[in-house]
């Protein structure tokens, strides 16, 4: 159901290039566009997917993922609190929710998520986090809370480190950085395949 190599990318192209690659799930995370090229590119994300049998997990936008009948949406917690869960599951879509405390795991499992993200298990360059860094053990504590949902690690994450995640009881390592900004990003991916689908 879940892959443990999770790239998330900021639009469409990046979903076109690595999914033939051999990437099996993937987030497609859009900002700040209109909502003509929202749908455009979830569909075009959508479509790519669904070509190679790989999961499209759209990143916030849970109306536009029911219309274009995707089939992953993943909500923050602010995305959360005004979601309606109720319409997304009606719709069959499964649902990853983010997760930084304690107290924004039982909001998240208060809706019965498909899986639960934690992080950032390390400092991240890419965007301010208001939390300080998880760590191994707070991933660990985490796997026992969840009961048997899969658990994504998120944040500050290297081949090396996602490797270490997955030893620790992440069933996936979610990454930005090293994928978008590598310089040869769709090799990346493929050493990523290689080395975490060999723990599995």
């Amino acid at each position: 159901m879940i892959d443990p190599f999770y790239p998330v990318v900021p639009d469409s192209n990046w979903v076109a290039r690595l999914v033939p690659a051999g990437v099996a799930f993937v987030q497609l995370r859009l900002k700040d566009k209109p909502d003509s090229e929202l749908r455009r590119q979830v569909r075009e994300a959508r479509d790519v997917c669904t070509k190679h049998g790989a999961h499209l997990i759209v990143n916030d936008y849970w109306r536009i993922a029911i219309d274009e009948k995707c089939t992953w949406v993943h909500l923050g917690q602010e995305d959360l609190v005004d979601a309606d869960v109720k319409a997304i599951r009606r719709a069959g879509l499964k649902l990853g929710v983010s997760t930084h405390d304690h107290a924004e795991l039982e909001k998240g499992l208060a809706v019965d998520p498909d899986y639960v993200a934690l992080g950032p298990i390390w400092p991240t360059a890419l965007k301010q986090m208001p939390w300080a860094p998880q760590g191994l053990d707070r991933l660990r504590e985490w796997k026992k809370l969840i009961g048997g949902r899969p658990l994504v690690a998120i944040g500050g994450l290297t081949l090396e480190r996602a490797l270490q995640c997955l030893n620790a009881g992440a069933d996936s390592a979610a990454v930005v950085g090293d994928i978008v900004n590598s310089p040869d990003p769709v090799a990346q991916a493929k050493a990523w395949i290689a080395a975490t689908r060999s723990l599995t």
